[in-house]
């Protein structure tokens, strides 16, 4: 080969190299941002196939997808001054390229740093207006609503950055307030099942009172039943004796006087002493009564 051929050849090579250095491909999951000199000329440049300046151009591309963040474990004071040990996470996406390159440079570590310096402050500031009770169970989902609210409008703003999620992995008590909250919560426990204990004596002596008011109205009742029976029937014989008297005034005396005898004489250890004068022992001495 000639030396026009070699230099042919080289020059050919110094295009096919220039050509393929002015190409560059963005990939579907992220984006990217043009630089000449330093200098930000094009911002936000989607997936694809893109051409720039060789040598003086430069291309950043940014992961736009869903990114996690842990945050190391910090204390934390609720609004009782008790300690709180709590972990957790953000989960965030660069959301404006252009804005996220300018307030990081780029930086997803910094990005991060600055995040978990804002969450930090939002958890100290959250968990200080809230009770143990509370972030432990009760409004922990509000809290992280309103964290995540709250952070994703100011990092949106300064940074370009979505915050889709924060969430507490984990609360943990240190030694001496985990005893204290055991204590606590045996102590809540106890108080509740003596109160369940006070509602069930309460009814039961409801209960009871009940019974015996029942058992003293039917109680009345059949003894007022009673007695009107007992009054019907003394007013019925009371009746019979005048029929009796009235159709056969010897007869009912007679009969009345045996059972007055009957009734006298039923000890047969019992002593009278009755004058033999006496109208009690006419029908002893004369069966037919006379006198």
């Amino acid at each position: 080969m000639g030396a026009k051929g070699v230099v042919g050849l080289a020059g050919a090579l110094i295009v096919v190299l220039v050509v393929l250095s002015s190409v560059y491909i963005i990939p579907e999951t992220h984006r990217g941002v043009l630089l000449r000199f330093g200098e930000l000329i094009e911002t936000d440049i989607q997936a694809g196939i893109h051409f720039k300046v060789p040598v003086i151009d430069r291309v950043r591309e940014f992961d736009v997808r869903l990114l996690t963040t842990d945050l190391p474990s910090r204390q934390y004071l609720t609004i009782e001054k008790k300690p709180l040990d709590v972990d957790s996470y953000i989960a965030w996406k660069i959301q404006d390229v252009d804005q996220f390159y300018r307030a990081t440079g780029g930086d997803e570590y910094r990005a991060s740093s600055l995040l978990m310096s804002r969450v930090d402050n939002g958890l100290r500031d959250e968990f200080g207006v809230r009770t143990m009770v509370e972030v432990v169970s009760g409004q922990r989902d509000e809290l992280m609503t309103t964290l995540t609210t709250r952070v994703n409008e100011t990092a949106q703003k300064e940074f370009g950055i979505q915050v889709v999620d924060i969430r507490v992995k984990a609360i943990e008590f240190p030694g001496e307030v985990s005893q204290n909250v055991y204590r606590r919560m045996a102590a809540e426990r106890q108080a509740l099942a003596q109160e369940f204990r006070s509602r069930g004596n309460e009814l039961g002596e409801g209960i009871r009172a009940d019974a015996d008011r029942q058992r003293t109205v039917i109680l009345a009742e059949a003894f007022s039943k009673a007695e009107e029976v007992r009054g019907e029937g003394d007013a019925e014989a009371a009746q019979i004796y005048a029929d009796a008297y009235g159709s056969n005034s010897e007869f009912y005396s007679f009969y009345r006087s045996l059972e007055a005898y009957q009734s006298t004489f039923a000890d047969k250890g019992d002593i009278m002493v009755i004058d033999t004068e006496s109208d009690f022992l006419k029908y002893l001495q004369d069966p037919m009564g006379s006198r």
